[in-house]
């Protein structure tokens, strides 16, 4: 078997380059001529899968280590019966320990307490269902918005974007991007919306840049307008605005969803796919693949939000990411230098926390800590 894989994509050569012929390339340059006689090709967001890219090629298989799909014209792929496979929740953890990061930051750096706040996620899908839990568990109210799910599941006490607009003190953002539609998601963020927010509200957008409009969010804060911005994705990456880029509270390079673990789920995802259409009858762990505990503390508090901000940082600190992008933004390919040269980011189930289990310490493993007893 003959498979083109992006270069950034982790054990490619463990899982695929036994017994087939791997080709390596720089995702964002591969070309129609890459992909002319591979049978497989596995990629991230950053490839334009579409018919400029596949026609005249042997493809069969496509896999995407993302969770999103709006680079993937699965039209033509439907259409020439190629077969397509994704990484759904993959990286869901990564985002929601990411935007928690982002929210103790804001919090100790502002003085607040984010129980005191009211939290808008717009986009109830695999992350933000999942920030609604731990949200939850630690808790902080939320509101959530998603008209899709809404028509589908009617029972769960659903708001409107305007509600939320005018009631919550952070909107933080996980939809796909959809230009058309119902429901498009494509600048939902504009300059109505950013001029409607109330002050000193909070945005976070680690789904897809273009789902705020960031041209009018400069606008409004080049004339005055008090908003803490947390941006991980930006509308024309890997190109980003730099006068924007100085008005934000944190701004890093797309990498939310980047860690250890959230890549080997999607690989490993996209390898027993393979495995299944092309009737490969081989068995590999996740568990293998996946780095053990990193660090192990022990607690005896109670868990405030004081004393899990430390525990956080002792895994993440995301302003050293948003040091890193406003260092290399301003630098040719610098984006994409980040996200290639990318620290082995870890999620907080890799901080073993050694503590008494009683009711209160339980709140860590509902976090994603993992809990050893003393």
């Amino acid at each position: 078997m003959r498979i083109l894989v992006d270069k950034n994509i982790p054990y490619v050569y463990k899982l695929f380059g036994v017994d087939n012929k791997m080709i390596v390339c720089e995702g964002r340059f591969i070309s129609a001529k890459d992909v002319r006689d591979v049978d497989v090709l596995i990629v991230r967001s950053v490839t334009k899968v579409n018919q400029a890219l596949l026609d005249d090629s042997a493809i069969k298989f496509v896999g995407t280590v993302t969770a999103g799909v709006d680079h993937i014209d699965q039209n033509y792929l439907k259409k020439y019966g190629v077969n397509f496979f994704y990484a759904p929740g993959n990286n869901a953890v990564a985002v929601v320990e990411y935007v928690f990061s982002a929210l103790l930051w804001l919090a100790q750096r502002d003085g607040f307490f984010l129980r005191d706040k009211i939290i808008g996620i717009v986009g109830v899908g695999h992350i933000g269902s999942l920030l609604h839990e731990r949200l939850h568990n630690f808790g902080v109210h939320t509101l959530l918005c998603d008209p899709p799910l809404a028509q589908k599941n009617i029972n769960k006490p659903w708001r409107s974007f305007a509600t939320l607009i005018s009631e919550a003190d952070i909107l933080t953002f996980h939809t796909p991007l959809i230009y058309k539609g119902d429901y498009p998601t494509w600048h939902m963020v504009d300059i109505d919306v950013l001029e409607a927010l109330p002050s000193n509200r909070i945005l976070i957008n680690t789904c897809r840049g273009p789902v705020i409009d960031n041209n009018a969010l400069l606008k409004v804060l080049e004339n005055g307008k008090k908003l803490n911005v947390v941006l991980d994705v930006w509308e024309t990456e890997p190109e980003l605005s730099l006068p924007l880029l100085s008005y934000v509270d944190i701004g890093t390079a797309h990498i939310a969803g980047y860690t250890i673990e959230s890549k080997t789920r999607g690989i490993m995802k996209i390898y027993n796919a393979y495995c299944n259409f092309f009737n490969i009858f081989k068995t590999i762990k996740l568990s293998t693949l996946n780095p053990s505990s990193i660090y192990y503390l022990q607690v005896h508090n109670e868990i405030d939000e004081i004393l899990l901000c430390k525990l956080v940082k002792c895994v993440y600190d995301i302003q050293y990411d948003d040091i890193m992008l406003r260092r290399f933004a301003c630098v040719s390919g610098g984006f994409d230098k980040i996200r290639k040269c990318y620290l082995d980011r870890r999620e907080w189930s890799s901080l073993c926390v050694e503590t008494y289990v009683d009711s209160k310490n339980e709140m860590l493993t509902q976090l994603g800590f993992n809990v050893c007893c003393l």
